[in-house]
């Protein structure tokens, strides 16, 4: 197995996953653990080192194998998800519960120990978070674990998804720009992408240029950018920006250091002025009734 994505590949010259053996070369080979994480965000990084960049974030709930845990703490593996592959703290996981049901539809939540908003929350999950839900009290839903959610803070993973993925972006303004961040504490480009179509059901991969290679056709976005509608994805070197209407984008970036809505204009301008040229303009099929 030549010219693998190391990014989306469990592998490393002393321990693979063992469904990779005969593919990949390592001394040893594992079939791994799976665990969830239980914290609204884990990072995770290329190497176990704690000022290392943030490489993504994995969400409360999700899944990740795990194939190499140390006493140091970190534990080696590869999110469920997304197939992103990194080490986390594992003091982020614990043993998987029930699957998950329901997923957070608002940017942020919190679980309460019983149905009351006075007490302090147990944990506040993000949009996206995975949830078992196993029953309802009131104005709230009740998680397997049993902690308490506002009812209306929840979707079911089955629908009803969001209709409009650019909307989803577009609740997130103001939020600060944040290398590798997936959460409302903090976005990068691509990962505000993917957590936005993540809630109307499309599943993307993590990083821009993947994003690139396999989310919609491309089309060719005509005279100053005429023919471009909203949903359209424009990618230019390092980055990923959704048209909201043909004038304007909505991006997480490190311009102005936060996700914002900027004049398409202006923004083809700054990617000129740095040498830079627009990639690609991609269409995703119809998702919007």
């Amino acid at each position: 197995m030549t010219g693998y994505d190391p990014r989306l590949t469990p592998a490393r010259p002393d321990l693979a996953a063992l469904h990779l053996e005969g593919k990949v070369p390592a001394a040893r080979y594992v079939a791994g653990t799976v665990c969830q994480v239980i914290v609204p965000a884990a990072p995770l990084r290329r190497e176990p080192v704690a000022d290392q960049p943030l490489a993504t974030e994995v969400l409360y709930g999700e899944r990740v194998t795990i194939y190499e845990a140390t006493v140091e703490g970190w534990a080696w593996g590869q999110i469920e998800s997304d197939g992103y592959v990194g080490w986390l703290p594992s003091s982020a996981l614990a043993p998987p519960g029930p699957a998950p049901t329901h997923c957070v539809r608002v940017p942020r939540t919190f679980i309460f120990p019983a149905p009351n908003i006075k007490l302090p929350p147990l944990a506040a999950p993000t949009l996206g978070a995975r949830l078992a839900i196993t029953g309802t009290e009131g104005r709230f839903v009740v998680t397997a674990e049993g902690g308490y959610i506002p009812a209306h803070h929840v979707r079911p993973l089955a629908g009803p998804l969001e209709r409009d993925f650019v909307t989803v972006a577009e609740r997130l303004l103001g939020v600060p720009y944040l290398w590798g961040g997936k959460t409302p504490l903090g976005f990068d480009c691509s990962g505000l992408v993917q957590v936005a179509l993540d809630a109307a059901g499309i599943k993307a991969p993590r990083d821009s240029d993947q994003q690139e290679a396999t989310l919609g056709k491309p089309i060719d976005p005509g005279v100053d950018f005429a023919n471009v509608q909203r949903g359209d994805l424009v990618f230019w070197p390092g980055h990923v920006a959704i048209v909201s209407d043909p004038q304007t984008l909505v991006h997480a970036n490190a311009w102005h250091m936060m996700v914002a809505i900027e004049p398409l204009a202006q923004a083809l301008s700054r990617i000129v002025r740095t040498g830079a040229v627009v990639n690609a303009v991609c269409r995703l099929p119809a998702w919007v009734e």
